[in-house]
């Protein structure tokens, strides 16, 4: 009798959709976060797997800051309709207009950390017990500690000593009214797994992975889009640059990289010999020590 092997991508495929399908069972509202970046494009291609030939069972959510990359609405556009799911968007302006967050002022102003905000009120008025996000342990510390059942408490808050014990693939999923919780199927892939992926899969990503002549200017250690929503002092200059992203966030806040990687070959290249981290641009980062951990103290992604 011949023995059934699964290389590493299809046991990390496989974990993710029995998450995926542990999330429907324990859940009464379950969503999956969608921001247009390649990671929550893996999440919804392995829903869409793990509920074939039926459609996603899951509506998809975007918080929409106003002050996204042309090119991701765009691409959230089509994928919502080549996959015929439902789409849920939080606005960040609307919670500015009513009241519910202050925007900031200044050169490095950001409405990064408004989002949670707007994704807190959009859980709690659409009654959401479970939010499927593509966070990976090996992008930030704060999210190396987190587990892929991750409890918040009513306010939408984590508590990173509270966390539930994960035995084995056992996943505990129980919580009183008014909390929920955040899953991350992907959670023990790297960078390069989604990447590999991706490729396997001959998924479509948003041009802004492949590199191409960008506006940009150097600001914080990285190169920042040129936008209408950046002040640009008289010491800093305009440049073109072959520019690709390696993750995706606000406009203002996502710094690209010098790369002539325009194919995924050459992008699986380039991160296999590349020493910076992955989030080594995002200025939303930088901010202090533990930026990440305490945006997600308050209910961040």
């Amino acid at each position: 009798m011949s023995k059934y092997f699964l290389n590493y991508l299809d046991e990390l495929e496989s974990e993710a959709i029995f998450i995926l399908r542990e999330c429907f069972e324990q859940f009464s509202n379950p969503v999956i976060l969608f921001s247009g970046g390649k990671d929550s494009i893996v999440v919804s291609h392995l829903a869409k797997k793990a509920f074939y030939p039926s459609p996603i069972p899951f509506s998809l959510v975007h918080i929409d800051t106003g002050h996204n990359f042309p090119e991701t609405i765009q691409f959230r556009d089509d994928i919502i309709k080549a996959l015929g799911v439902r789409l849920l968007i939080g606005s960040v302006q609307k919670s500015i207009d009513i009241g519910h967050v202050k925007e900031e002022k200044g050169k490095n102003a950001t409405r990064n950390i408004l989002q949670t905000t707007t994704l807190l009120n959009l859980i709690d008025e659409n009654k959401i017990d479970c939010a499927i996000g593509g966070a990976r342990r090996d992008e930030e510390k704060a999210r190396a500690k987190e587990r892929v059942f991750s409890h918040r408490d009513k306010a939408g808050q984590w508590d990173p000593k509270n966390q539930r014990p994960e035995l084995w693939n056992i996943y505990n999923g129980k919580h009183y009214e008014k909390e929920h919780f955040r899953v991350f199927p992907i959670s023990n892939w790297t960078e390069m797994d989604v990447w590999n992926y991706i490729k396997r899969e001959n998924m479509t990503i948003p041009s802004l992975y492949y590199a191409h002549e960008r506006e940009v200017i150097w600001r914080q250690g990285a190169w920042i889009p040129n936008s209408k929503h950046i002040i640009i002092e008289d010491h800093e200059a305009v440049v073109t640059k072959n520019i690709r992203f390696r993750t995706l966030g606000d406009i203002t806040i996502t710094g690209g990289i010098e790369s002539e990687a325009d194919t995924l070959e050459k992008i699986i290249a380039e991160v296999s010999a590349i020493r910076q981290t992955e989030r080594g641009s995002r200025s939303d980062d930088k901010r202090s020590e533990s930026a990440m951990e305490d945006r997600k103290r308050k209910g961040y992604f």
